[in-house]
């Protein structure tokens, strides 16, 4: 069944310049759906958004405790980083504590996200690094499995090395409800392996994060290091400490977004239909009101290059299905 999706409205002065139409499902780790708009049974790439189950490999085999990680290793472990200074030497300290270095990471390289970090990269002449890479925290994590076990770290990201094969991928299929032998994986933007999931279930796969004692760990994790979960002027590390500890957020590529209320296991997912960033964050934000975990309707200003409020981003649409 499909109902109406949440529509997310951009404004510029008294006028709607844009739309954005969002699916979303908020949902017990049971399988209970408790509110849903436009269609729960979609099926989307998490992307990014599933970063917490792929980094549980890291608490279930034993390596976090093997080389003594803590929240900032756990923390990074489920990041999307920008590339500050403290992302970078975080990492780079966690890569000498496992016997590898930045030039073991397979997930490419690109300047830092962040703004501010960025020119300082420019400014200093940077040399490039996959330690900047946004997905590198993830990187570093899998390596620190295959370390841990034995594994070899060369052809890590393919999905038939036993890292995924025996460990990523069959906790991805268990927390989120798939088969994975039913389908071909397509590739991430790092180069790992993304899988389709259906949208209730990946609310659900997301409330089962709260409800397993790995899972509390990164979540924990998370909620303790959040400029390390995404950085400066980053919607999840904004959202994180705003709920102070009461909600757990991330975002994936293409208009994804999840989150999790860790003391009453209710998880949430949301995609938007056109792929919008913008949309999807309002909707998360919105939700997050919904559930009485910030304050707030929901409402994201919309600034120029000045820092003058010329409209904002906001949900019209609270029908619930």
């Amino acid at each position: 069944m499909t109902t109406a999706p949440l529509l997310v409205e951009v404004t510029r002065g008294d006028h709607i310049e844009s739309r954005h139409e969002v699916d979303a499902v908020v949902a017990t780790a049971d399988g209970a759906a408790l509110e849903s708009w436009g269609d729960p049974d979609r099926l989307v790439l998490p992307r990014s958004a599933a970063k917490p189950v792929q980094a549980l490999p890291l608490i279930t085999t034993g390596a976090a405790d093997a080389f003594g990680l803590g929240t900032v290793e756990l923390a990074l472990s489920c990041s999307s980083h920008n590339g500050e200074a403290e992302h970078v030497s975080a990492l780079t300290g966690w890569l000498s504590r496992i016997g590898c270095s930045a030039e073991d990471l397979a997930c490419g390289e690109h300047p830092p996200l962040g703004e501010s970090a960025a020119a300082a990269f420019h400014a200093s002449g940077g040399s490039p690094s996959a330690v900047y890479n946004n997905c590198s925290g993830k990187h570093v994590g899998f390596l620190t499995v295959c370390r841990h076990l034995g594994l070899p770290t060369d052809g890590y990201l393919a999905a038939d090395h036993p890292l995924h094969r025996e460990h990523v991928t069959p906790m991805m299929g268990a927390a989120f409800g798939f088969d994975p032998r039913t389908q071909r994986p397509g590739i991430d933007g790092c180069g790992i392996p993304v899988w389709a999931v259906h949208l209730d279930n990946l609310a659900v796969g997301w409330a089962g994060l709260a409800t397993s004692t790995p899972g509390r760990r990164l979540l924990d994790a998370m909620v303790s290091e959040p400029l390390l979960v995404a950085g400066s002027d980053r919607a999840c590390t904004r959202l994180i400490c705003e709920a102070g500890g009461a909600a757990v957020v991330k975002t994936g590529a293409e208009g994804v977004y999840c989150g999790v209320i860790p003391d009453t296991g209710v998880g949430i997912a949301v995609k938007a239909r056109d792929g919008a960033r913008r949309g999807t964050e309002a909707a998360i934000t919105w939700l997050l009101g919904r559930l009485e975990v910030i304050d707030g309707d929901g409402v994201l200003p919309l600034t120029n290059h000045a820092g003058t409020r010329v409209g904002e981003v906001r949900v019209s649409d609270g029908g619930s299905a």
